[in-house]
């Protein structure tokens, strides 16, 4: 069980929640290492709870106010502005990502794995963002059943998908598909049938794990059309949803089944503010159901300055490879980093829009790539990078955090394991986002959170407020 795996680092958690009320709410793991109950039934328990919470926040702090807004956030992409409810995870610019108060580390000792010591399951991760408990193995394995169940994808998805060019990007054709399932949607169904807005989280929940389940399949169809002549691999019922994902694709070595689950789970949520999970939220605040609401979250991750930038970050290695060689020394390095800097482009995979320290998913990435790969030329040269480009970065003085994020590392161990193809990675994020996205999305449905409807100004309306506030 859970609880065994690691009794020091539980009494430090036992002891920080003590000392972190905050925490005691939003991590219950210490309740449920006997419980059974399936995952509908602990939600349906839990939601009458979180219910009144909100409206006891809402009426005895409602008018507290959480900040000023400044014009520089107004024309700097809202950053730093605190506007949104999203309970799965929390960003600290510090401490980096916690899910439901647990951080990466934390999540890997805690939550149950495929094998003993081996990579947290991602299913474990979505009963913990649904719950904020952590389940045990029973639990996690029940619901991997569960999702194989639900994971079928009706022949009309597969065609839709093969009606776009092949030489369409990945991220089309996925997002594609994940449009073309939305005609099988219980939420929608059940709002034109007249559901009382009490019960919106259940079809809602229906919808959300169905698509969770069907993704890897869409996923993985996208990348056998466009790179493997169409061959298509069922999936497993012997496995769970990392490895069936690795499967499916086309990757059976053990090791590269343990990074999908681990790929899966560090990607999975970043709180709300991003754009994919932002998007998401937007979009089902009018109560899209989840699949239209995913779909419009998957038009976000393709951008560039999201989830695009890890294709990015294997090309400009690669090109750094091309022009330098495996071996480039340090100094060599230094002057191609200078190079991409003065052309105007930037080095990507270093920098984050909160975090200002080094992005503990980048970490354990790299602690993955020590165990398991530690001669991988490519592996040393972002190791290298590692001590070469945030001094650099410094040096230029704009940049607010020159450390390396989540995208500076995924893209060399998917390489090295034969995933080479670099315009498919965003799909594997997009992928393991729908964990966090789909989650809040029950809890946006079951505590019955607003249309959002923010405020927006002209130029003319700043200069004017600003010359009356002088």
């Amino acid at each position: 069980m859970v609880f065994h795996k690691s009794a020091s680092l539980l009494t430090k958690l036992r002891s920080r929640a003590v000392q972190q009320p905050g925490l005691r709410n939003s991590v219950r793991w210490f309740q449920v290492q006997t419980s059974s109950e399936d995952l509908h039934s602990q939600l349906k328990e839990l939601i009458p709870e979180q219910q009144e919470r909100l409206k006891k926040l809402k009426s005895e702090h409602g008018k507290v106010q959480l900040g000023n807004i400044t014009v520089d956030m107004v024309l700097g992409g809202m950053r730093g502005m605190t506007g949104l409810l999203w309970e799965t995870s929390l960003l600290d610019a510090d401490e980096g990502i916690r899910f439901r108060g647990l951080s990466i580390p934390e999540c890997q000792n805690l939550l149950p794995a495929a094998k003993p010591g081996g990579e947290p399951l991602p299913e474990g991760l979505l009963w913990l963002l649904l719950t904020g408990k952590v389940p045990t193995k029973e639990q996690v394995d029940s619901l991997s059943k569960e999702l194989r169940n639900r994971a079928t994808v009706p022949d009309h998805v597969y065609k839709t998908i093969d009606a776009l060019p092949i030489t369409a990007h990945p991220m089309t054709q996925f997002a594609t598909g994940v449009m073309a399932l939305q005609v099988q949607s219980e939420f929608q169904k059940a709002y034109e049938k007249g559901i009382h807005k009490s019960k919106y989280w259940e079809p809602t929940y229906e919808d959300s794990l169905s698509l969770i389940a069907q993704l890897p399949i869409v996923a993985s169809y996208v990348y056998r059309r466009l790179y493997k002549n169409g061959q298509v691999i069922p999936m497993d019922d012997s496995l769970d949803y990392g490895g069936n994902f690795s499967h499916m694709l086309g990757f059976d070595d053990p090791a590269m089944q343990e990074l999908m689950r681990l790929y899966v789970t560090i990607h999975s949520d970043h709180e709300g503010g991003n754009v994919s999970a932002h998007t998401g939220h937007l979009v089902a605040s009018a109560l899209s159901d989840p699949y239209l609401s995913y779909a419009a979250a998957l038009n976000g991750l393709a951008g560039p300055l999201h989830g695009l930038a890890n294709q990015e970050v294997l090309l400009w290695i690669k090109s750094v490879v091309e022009e330098c060689g495996e071996n480039v020394s340090k100094e060599d390095l230094k002057k191609y980093v200078w190079k991409t800097l003065n052309s105007g482009k930037v080095v990507p995979g270093y920098g984050h829009g909160v975090l200002r320290k080094t992005d503990p998913r980048y970490t354990c990435q790299r602690e993955f790539a020590l165990k398991h790969l530690p001669e991988d030329p490519l592996f040393k040269l972002v190791s290298n990078l590692y001590e070469v480009v945030p001094p650099i970065l410094l040096e230029l003085g704009k940049v607010k955090n020159p450390w390396p994020n989540v995208d500076a590392h995924s893209g060399v161990l998917l390489n090295y394991y034969g995933l080479t193809e670099a315009r498919y990675y965003t799909v594997l994020f997009g992928v393991s986002r729908a964990i966090g996205i789909c989650a809040q999305l029950v809890w946006d449905r079951a505590l019955g959170l607003p249309l959002e409807r923010p405020k927006s100004v002209t130029m003319e309306w700043l200069e004017r407020y600003c010359k009356k506030a002088a």
